[in-house]
């Protein structure tokens, strides 16, 4: 079991956003502190500052299932596409993605984000999200996701608290990362900043 996402106490002033997995025993097998932090001001007047009162972690965490190797991700962590590629170089398969975006982020970015993170990195995406109007009058965009490595969505939710059930076939992770080996063709690289300009030199149109 999958618990997505928890505010665990760490300091006097500052919260964890934790993940936990739990095995067939209940045993906490892994655990996972939400790395990227969500500090927004929206034209719509909100304004977030996720790290006003939660502490951002530091690792990437792994975790193996019975069917393969699982990244633990949270919401915003979803816009930095080299954490995902990180885990699926180290081995993962499934990718989980519990979420509480905006109603207005969510119409915008929320499927084609899911589907690149699941379609990059030939992984299963399970994505549970937080949906409706909160006390505090926020909106959260809801359709909670199950992505295949293609990037097909296998089912989804609604706005309205549900169960959402997806059959998963094994054997498409290995098909789609055959037929899109990215995983094997990824190279570093150094990026080569612009040289300036000799000074001898004039921009045609320019001051001569």
């Amino acid at each position: 079991m999958h618990v997505g996402s928890l505010a665990i106490k760490v300091s006097a002033d500052k919260a964890a956003n934790r993940s936990f997995l739990i095995d067939r025993h209940g045993e906490v097998v892994a655990r996972y502190d939400k790395i990227h932090m969500f500090d927004v001001d929206l034209a719509s007047g909100e304004s977030y500052r996720e790290s006003r009162n939660y502490r951002a972690g530091e690792l990437a965490v792994l975790a193996d299932l019975p069917w393969g190797r699982l990244g633990l991700t949270i919401c915003y962590d979803l816009r930095f596409p080299a954490l995902y590629r990180a885990l699926a170089e180290a081995g993962a398969s499934f990718l989980s993605i519990p979420s509480a975006f905006t109603k207005q982020t969510g119409e915008a970015h929320w499927h084609v984000l899911l589907r690149a993170r699941a379609i990059e990195n030939g992984c299963f995406v399970f994505a549970a999200a937080q949906g409706g109007t909160h006390e505090n009058g926020r909106e959260t965009f809801g359709h909670s996701l199950a992505i295949d490595p293609w990037g097909r969505v296998l089912a989804e939710g609604g706005v309205e608290p549900a169960v959402v059930l997806a059959d998963v076939d094994l054997a498409a992770i290995a098909g789609a990362r055959a037929r899109i080996p990215s995983l094997q063709h990824g190279r570093r690289f150094e990026i080569l900043e612009p040289m300036a300009e000799p000074s001898h030199l004039h921009v045609v149109g320019g001051p001569t």
